[in-house]
């Protein structure tokens, strides 16, 4: 297996959490002091998980649709769960309180991301744009529009001066999420962007491809820096190591690359 920084033995299995519905793989997120896993999936709910014992917690529900996607705020005070019902909800992720849904979304809410300050919450809609929210009001602070297809995901930059979203339109997109401006646009895929992801300092962007590729950019220029190839199925994911000098690649192919 490939070396990972700081890792000197094997990986092993510790837990198997079953609870879900098997339709739709349980999507996970830690919260950030890793006390908390939460997991979506098809069945419309949220589940809470302690990974240490492996006890389930609380379960949220409320959504009437799949969830898509999940994301903790970067204090972990809140969750936000985003569903094909057209909403995104908050939680309280302590207590599994309900605290605010929203809504006004026209399609599917395929993705959520926090700023790193906590301030702003981005959401992916299926039809043609992102939104942004403030996350304590829940009033929608500006909406971004500009792809022609799906948008599949929304991710910021470390910094929090910049937004990238994901689409089937075949690019990718920059954007300045103090103004709603977009910044650039990053074309070259053949088919749909699939995910998105900053390096740790924010020089990079990657991008992942139903184009069986993944790209990396400079976010700042637009600058395509290189094509990463060899995955023969659609490129579902991408991630960047914590020190940003690798990046991993989940593909169709039932297989996992890392790249440095």
């Amino acid at each position: 297996m490939p070396h990972l920084p700081g890792l000197h033995h094997r990986p092993s299995l510790l837990r198997e959490l079953r609870q879900h519905g098997c339709l739709f793989p349980a999507l996970p997120a830690f919260s950030p002091d890793g006390r908390l896993l939460a997991t979506a999936s098809a069945d419309k709910t949220v589940r809470l998980w302690d990974p240490a014992t492996g006890a389930h917690l609380r379960t949220l529900a409320g959504h009437t649709q799949i969830v898509f996607d999940l994301a903790f705020s970067p204090d972990g005070h809140l969750l936000a769960t985003a569903s094909a019902d057209r909403t995104v909800r908050l939680w309280d992720p302590a207590t599994g309180a309900h605290l605010r849904s929203l809504a006004g979304h026209t399609s599917w809410v395929c993705g959520v991301a926090f700023s790193p300050d906590g301030r702003l919450l981005a959401s992916a809609i299926r039809y043609n744009g992102a939104r942004l929210w403030d996350p304590i009001s829940g009033k929608n602070t500006r909406t971004l529009t500009g792809h022609t297809g799906l948008v599949s995901e929304v991710a910021f930059s470390p910094d929090g001066r910049m937004l990238a979203t994901a689409s089937y339109d075949k690019t990718a997109r920059v954007w300045d999420p103090g103004t709603g401006g977009q910044l650039c646009v990053l074309t070259g895929h053949s088919a749909a962007v699939l995910d998105v992801a900053f390096s740790p300092v924010g020089r990079l962007l990657a991008a992942a491809s139903s184009d069986k590729t993944a790209r990396l950019w400079d976010p700042d220029t637009g600058r395509n820096l290189g094509i990463l190839t060899g995955h023969t199925g659609e490129i579902d994911a991408v991630a960047f190591s914590p020190d940003g000098r690798m990046l991993a690649t989940a593909s169709h192919d039932c297989k996992t690359r890392v790249w440095d």
